[in-house]
């Protein structure tokens, strides 16, 4: 029989009951036709490689990582709260060694959520990724984490979630944002000022193939990853850098995915996005799930794939090796004359204006991180919407010092008070307390 190198466990959630209409790309049949290929490829069959259930991830899971409005009930439905539940379960898996590596097969999928959530944009009510990496942190103590993003689409919720916490290296390879949604994830978008050249983006320009992937793979994702040296690396698998998808213009190959997962060796893999639900993503899946087992993905060839064909044009390989020095030198050199927002009262501030497209909410934030020396710094964040008044959440770090945390706890009474919000929330990571009040 044949063995896996690595043990895989695969988690398949395909959220029969949920989707954004019957014939929206984002509906069930992204994952049915997955689990049909992989089944008869007799993935299953190999030795090492087992299909696990989600888990339901908890109100407390999601409300460590997200202020939801006007709660977690009010954004999340149960297949949400059941995909993160299986990235969830993804990580148990490998934390408690069952598994070597796990991929999440589930949606819906999450890394355009944010760390204030008022509705659905990109698809994505809450960021099954983010949720999966606090329960990691919360159940094992802390861990210094990778988050690779590998979706066409900037995954802007995952940064703005990470954006203080240096802890967490977020790199997003995407589709530049001056030809794709959501038009965010520029090399200058660096990270805040306790975190700054802890985000990092790779936007690559339309047409990009696999010769381009796996040159960033190369030349940016893996040297940045020797130098942080992180204890877990997490890939968000989105698949829609292929070349049939409908919705993106790059030309990525199934066979290229696979030797990315086989390069970048995540310890999960979780699904995000992927429209081409018959031409691409079982193959593109089946290739994933072989690379991450160490079995052969050579024999992975996707309808329509013509190498010759997809090639990318030689000033995108120009570009993109330029970009790739640039990026690698942002790294290692961080501007620190570029950090965004200003400083006021002890205070760095930024302002944003965030617009859900799913939902048609348009949403304005003042965000405010303490600037600490001895921790990465209590945030405060205000943000009133066109669905939900003016309402604060104030975040406390998991390694939170004793003056930012007597802050925290000082702010969040504050609003209480005297701030005229309609909501107001408090996530205490050090504390483990997590609360809400409504006016």
């Amino acid at each position: 029989m044949l063995e896996a190198k690595n043990r895989l466990g695969i988690v398949f959630f395909p959220a029969f009951d949920w989707s954004i209409s019957p014939t929206h790309p984002e509906r069930e049949e992204r994952l049915l036709y997955t689990r049909d290929q992989l089944l008869e490829e007799g993935l299953f069959d190999i030795d090492g490689v087992t299909e696990h259930r989600p888990e339901v991830a908890t109100l407390e899971d999601v409300e460590r990582v997200h202020f939801c409005l006007p709660d977690v009930a009010g954004v999340a439905t149960q297949s949400h709260l059941i995909s993160a539940g299986g990235a969830i379960k993804a990580a148990r898996l490998v934390m408690e060694r069952e598994e070597e590596k796990a991929f999440a097969l589930v949606r819906p999928p999450g890394h355009h959520a944010m760390k204030f959530v008022h509705g659905s944009r990109g698809f994505c009510n809450m960021n099954i990724e983010a949720v999966m990496l606090e329960w990691i942190r919360e159940t094992y103590g802390p861990r210094r984490v990778a988050i690779v993003d590998t979706d066409c689409h900037h995954g802007d919720g995952t940064q703005d979630i990470y954006w203080h916490d240096p802890d967490t290296l977020f790199i997003s390879l995407h589709q530049d944002g001056r030809t794709l949604y959501p038009g965010t994830g520029f090399p200058l978008e660096l990270g805040g000022p306790g975190a700054y050249g802890k985000t990092i983006n790779v936007p690559l320009p339309p047409l990009t193939s696999d010769e381009g992937f796996l040159h960033v793979i190369d030349h940016v994702v893996l040297p940045l990853l020797e130098d942080f040296k992180p204890d877990l690396v997490i890939n968000s698998a989105g698949q829609d850098n292929h070349f049939s998808d409908p919705i993106t213009n790059m030309n990525f190959s199934a066979r290229g995915y696979a030797m990315l997962s086989e390069r970048l060796n995540p310890d999960i893999a979780v699904l995000e996005g992927g429209y081409a639900i018959q031409g691409a993503l079982p193959y593109v899946n089946l290739g994933l799930c072989l690379a991450m087992a160490g079995l052969d993905y050579r024999g992975v060839v996707e309808p329509g794939f013509d190498p010759e064909r997809l090639r990318q044009p030689q000033k995108v390989t120009d570009y993109i090796k330029r970009l790739c020095d640039d990026v690698r030198g942002l790294y290692f050199n961080p501007p620190r004359e570029r950090m965004q927002g200003e400083e006021c009262d002890g205070f760095r501030v930024r302002h944003k204006d965030i617009y859900y497209d799913t939902d048609g909410i348009s949403e304005s934030q003042v965000e405010s991180v303490l600037l600490c020396c001895d921790c990465p710094g209590v945030v405060r964040i205000e943000s009133w919407s066109t669905a939900h008044p003016l309402s604060v959440g104030v975040e406390i770090p998991q390694r939170a010092c004793d003056r930012c945390h007597a802050r925290g706890i000082q702010l969040f009474e504050e609003a209480q008070l005297k701030g005229g919000y309609r909501y107001v929330q408090l996530i205490d990571r050090r504390g483990k307390v997590y609360r809400q009040s409504g006016f």
